[in-house]
C-alpha cells in the first residue's frame, strides 16, 4: 500500500442550497483550511452539523474521501476537489472501500477509528446538482469513511497518516456500503447483524441493527 497523506481539512457552515429556501440549510459544503485544525470527539473546529438527526454525533465527527475516489468521478465528468463531497478530511493514497470498520488512522496526536460507510441522501444530490446522484454513488461503492475521534489534538494538510488496522473481524466499508442497501430490500442473517454489531460501529448503524435483529 503507498502511504496515505492528509491533502487537507475542511469545513464548513449552513448554508441554504435553495434559493427559494433559505431557511433549509446544510453544513455540505465545505472548504479547505490552511494551518492546524483542532479535532475533538465531535468534529473539527469551525465546522456546523446541521441535520442533527442524521448526521453528526460521536461516532460520525468526521468524514473521509480519498483522492483516489475522486479520480473514479473525475473520469466520468463529476465536479470534484478537497470537500466537494462534504467530507471534513481528504486523503490520498487509499481508497475508502478498502477500509474496515475498526481500522484505526494515526495523524500525529489525533487517532481517528472507522465507523460506517456513507449512505447519500437527497442533500448531498442536491449539492452535486444532480437528482440521480444517489443512485450514482451507491452504484459506484466508493462510500468514503465515518470517523470516530480516540484522541483529540490538532492535525493540518500535509501530514503522513499511519493505518493501523483492525485486529478483529474485518468487514469493509465496501461491504458494509453494499450490506446497507441489501437490508433495504432483504432482511440480512441474523450471524451478519451479529457480525456487525460485534464491531465498534456508529452509534446510527448500530442502532439499525439492533432494530434488524428484534424484528428477525
Amino acid at each position: 500500500m503507498s502511504q496515505i497523506l492528509l491533502e487537507s481539512v475542511n469545513v464548513g457552515q449552513p448554508v441554504a442550497l435553495d434559493a427559494g429556501r433559505p431557511d433549509k440549510r446544510t453544513g455540505i459544503c465545505k472548504r479547505a483550511l490552511e494551518g492546524a485544525v483542532r479535532v475533538h470527539r465531535l468534529g473539527a473546529d469551525g465546522d456546523a452539523v446541521v441535520d442533527t438527526r442524521h448526521h453528526g454525533g460521536p461516532g460520525q465527527a468526521l468524514y473521509l474521501y480519498s483522492l483516489e475516489d475522486y479520480a473514479f468521478w473525475s473520469a466520468r465528468g463529476v465536479a470534484t476537489g478537497s470537500g466537494m463531497f462534504g467530507e471534513n478530511l481528504t486523503v490520498s493514497g487509499i481508497e475508502s472501500a478498502d477500509l474496515c470498520i475498526g481500522d484505526r488512522l494515526v495523524v500525529g496526536e489525533v487517532v481517528l477509528e472507522v465507523t460506517s460507510s456513507r449512505i447519500p441522501c437527497a442533500t448531498f444530490a442536491k449539492r452535486m446538482g444532480d437528482p440521480g446522484f444517489v443512485k450514482k454513488f451507491r452504484d459506484a461503492g466508493r462510500p468514503g469513511a465515518y470517523l470516530r475521534v480516540i484522541a483529540e489534538g490538532h492535525i493540518a494538510a500535509g501530514q503522513a497518516i499511519e493505518l493501523k488496522p483492525f485486529a478483529g473481524d474485518r468487514i469493509s466499508l465496501g461491504e458494509h456500503f453494499a450490506l446497507t442497501f441489501t437490508a433495504m430490500k432483504t432482511p440480512l442473517s441474523r450471524e451478519m447483524i451479529t457480525r456487525l454489531l460485534a464491531l465498534p460501529l456508529a452509534e446510527r448503524d448500530r442502532a439499525d441493527n439492533l432494530e434488524r435483529l428484534a424484528a428477525l
